[in-house]
């Protein structure tokens, strides 16, 4: 069944009729129901595993690669990942809010490995410091969001490298900032 609602969210979207998702695995609604009483259920079930692959991959980032190139490889995986699932980005921005969702524990666990490389890459000098993990996360969506909406899909990658250079600080980029400011005269 989760195979089969995997693929019908990534064809037609979060609200892909659960009708429509019993009738593909062939069984009736009340079977699907009897299983994931919601349809935050179901998307638990089926996304659950996923951000535990995205807050293990950030772990292991953290071990095997730069500060900054753990940050932005995992921030492409998981915008990647939340685009794949039309209209998750949506879900998982309400759901990290609500105590109540069944989504809301997988979501607080997500945000919570990016807030770990965003930290990581701070502390580096190597990210901007006025941004925490909820930005982080708001990002995500963000980019997702990006993703789902056909006349912009196009611009998602070049609209992605703009939010990561903006996310990110290097001693270069600091260096030229310095001479591009007026300097005092005396």
């Amino acid at each position: 069944m989760l195979a089969v609602a995997g693929t019908a969210i990534t064809e037609q979207g979060v609200d892909v009729s659960l009708r429509d998702i019993a009738r593909r695995t062939d069984v009736g609604l009340a079977t699907l129901l009897r299983h994931f009483p919601t349809r935050e259920a179901l998307l638990d079930a089926l996304l659950r595993t996923s951000f535990d692959e995205l807050a293990a991959q950030a772990a292991q980032l953290e071990t095997l690669s730069s500060p900054e190139d753990a940050l932005v490889s995992w921030l492409r995986d998981c915008v990647a990942w939340t685009t794949e699932y039309r209209g998750v980005s949506v879900l998982m921005a309400a759901a990290i809010e609500d105590t109540e969702s069944a989504l809301h524990a997988s979501c607080v666990t997500l945000r919570a490995a990016g807030a770990r490389l965003l930290a990581r890459a701070q502390a580096a000098g190597m990210a901007r410091s006025d941004i925490d993990g909820a930005d982080l996360f708001a990002l995500v969506a963000m980019l997702a969001w990006l993703g789902d909406q056909p006349s912009l899909a196009p611009r998602a990658d070049h609209l992605f490298e703009v939010v990561a250079s903006a996310t990110l600080t290097s001693a270069e980029s600091s260096d030229a900032e310095e001479e591009r400011r007026p300097r005092a005269r005396s």
